[in-house]
């Protein structure tokens, strides 16, 4: 009785283990600290600008779409700055390659603008000599297929809608200073 009892704990903590994973986010490109492939090329900065590699796993249920965000909440703006907001992510993607944003998209992905002030993933460019900024990458299970919205949107209202779709998310925080 005590083997039965034991046996059943141990698949009902595991079961849980496992649902209680949910969605993650990884990547191949983004490690504690931004590379030069992520900083802009503009502004002052030398970089590749190079939307990095994002994967993601444990997609909750009822997931309809996907979006994803990088944004510096650091920028001496008073609201931060918006590096890359994409949505309409199609459901059975699971993956961005690098460089996504420059000629890799899946079909029907939307890139909104950035607070360069077009659409587009823009690269990691604090001020010379500030702190080093955080970069936060977020990948968004939504309830809907289509925000409704195009890539003349503007991220604060991208991201307030993404917001209120959203069932579940996971971020990967980096790190860049000059």
């Amino acid at each position: 009785m005590k083997t039965a009892i034991k046996t059943i704990s141990t698949i009902l903590l595991l079961g849980s283990a496992l649902s209680a994973e949910g969605l993650t986010l990884t990547s191949n490109d983004l490690h504690g600290q931004i590379s030069a492939d992520q900083v802009y090329d503009g502004f002052g900065c030398k970089g590749n600008n190079i939307s990095p590699q994002l994967s993601w796993s444990g997609v909750p249920k009822g997931t309809k779409s996907f979006a994803v965000t990088i944004y510096d909440p650091d920028a001496p703006t008073g609201s931060g700055w918006w590096h890359w907001v994409v949505f309409d992510i199609p459901k059975d993607t699971v993956a961005l390659p690098a460089n996504a944003s420059k000629d890799n998209m899946p079909k029907g992905a939307i890139q909104s603008k950035t607070d360069y002030g077009n659409p587009g993933f823009g690269g990691a460019c604090p001020p010379m000599g500030d702190k080093a900024h955080r970069y936060i990458t977020t990948v968004y299970a939504l309830d809907v297929e289509k925000l409704g919205l195009d890539a003349n949107t503007d991220s604060a209202m991208a991201g307030y809608t993404i917001n209120s779709h959203t069932i579940e998310k996971s971020s990967i925080i980096t790190y860049f200073k000059r």
